[in-house]
């Protein structure tokens, strides 16, 4: 094994998190879905949506049938919803052309939806001892400060110099464990901030720390001011206090989640409520919200709009898939969009 390998694996025999749920026990779905949710996502966020998602679709053949509602239900919050949509397709997927069982082979695990080379990479070491290097965030920094590997991962060619590294020392041996260990390194020790390079097992040969400036890797990726876009959001309610909720398209931001009414901020609420549902007899503008995505600032303008009646147009948006009414007092379990479920807690909550 290469030096790094054995101090790693030495450190993880007596160091490293052995008990987190996708640990007990190991196995290919488990894995599967742990490294799925934990892209992007910390440990302690991914932990009780794990442990909730294998609550209600504890197979992969359970999670290939569960209707997309569920999987979107049991997401909300977790953010990045592509990865949900993509894992009930792998599912699906893997259910029709392997037979049900997750496949052992990289490059097999990689022509799957959602799953990128270094997924791949850490399905196959962990769940099936396979000697495929990993580069998550948590082993790019590693990587970065042992080598001294200057410049933002993002960019190719020090992606490439990574990947080297990564390949280099990954051992024939306990595969898997390596995997662990090298990303639990990275949660742990090898942070982003205050890097405890004390007790790190690779010290004496880390090139950031000989330096002195572990906190230059990896590079930093060039900031960019975020743009701003508005929009209205319409609560509207009915005589039974429900909510209209309507189903986002299939892809794109919030894809297959269920949403309020959109609308620039220029148009007038009551108009396009009324255009929609029937009169209005009150409304009410409810504060401002903020939600950020990777690219963009969202402001949200609420707006809260109470029905006269449940006239006939109330009635026939209902069966105009894909929208529904939704009660605030007994929620239907469907995937919805983290400003949105904030803003129908709030409304829930108000309520005497």
């Amino acid at each position: 094994m290469p030096t790094i390998a054995k101090r790693l694996l030495n450190w993880f025999d007596q160091h490293g998190r052995k008990n987190l749920p996708w640990q007990q026990p190991i196995e290919p779905y488990r894995v599967w879905l742990s490294e799925i949710m934990l892209q992007q996502t910390q440990v302690d966020t991914v932990i009780p949506y794990f442990n909730r998602f294998l609550e209600q679709l504890p197979t992969l053949a359970s999670l290939a049938k569960a209707p997309q509602d569920q999987v979107l239900h049991l997401w909300t919050g977790l953010g990045y919803y592509a990865r949900a949509r993509n894992l009930h397709k792998c599912a699906q997927i893997v259910m029709e052309q392997h037979n049900g069982q997750m496949p052992s082979d990289p490059e097999q695990l990689e022509a799957l939806p959602g799953i990128g080379r270094s997924t791949a990479a850490a399905i196959a070491s962990i769940a099936f001892g396979k000697d495929s290097a990993i580069l998550d965030g948590n082993v790019k920094r590693v990587l970065a400060r042992h080598h001294a590997v200057e410049g933002w991962p993002g960019k190719p060619a020090v992606l490439s110099q990574l990947w080297l590294h990564a390949e280099h020392h990954m051992p024939s041996k306990r595969c898997g464990d390596y995997s662990q260990a090298i990303m639990d390194l990275g949660a742990t020790l090898c942070s982003r901030s205050k890097p405890k390079c004390d007790i790190c097992p690779l010290q004496s040969s880390c090139l950031a720390h000989k330096q002195g400036n572990p906190q230059d890797y990896p590079g930093k990726k060039p900031r960019k001011v975020l743009p701003v876009k508005t929009v209205q959001m319409l609560l509207i309610q009915n005589l039974d206090g429900h909510i209209l909720l309507q189903q986002r398209p299939p892809s794109g931001i919030w894809g297959g989640l269920w949403s309020l009414p959109e609308f620039p901020p220029e148009d007038d609420a009551c108009q396009q409520t009324e255009a929609l549902t029937g009169v209005v007899s009150t409304h009410t503008e409810l504060p401002p919200v903020r939600h950020t995505f990777s690219h963009y600032h969202l402001d949200i303008q609420p707006q809260l709009l109470q029905l006269s009646a449940n006239i006939t147009k109330a009635q026939q948006v209902m069966e105009t898939a894909p929208q529904l009414w939704y009660n605030l007092q007994q929620p239907q379990e469907l995937g919805l969009a983290a400003p949105v479920k904030k803003l129908l807690n709030q409304l829930a909550s108000a309520k005497p």
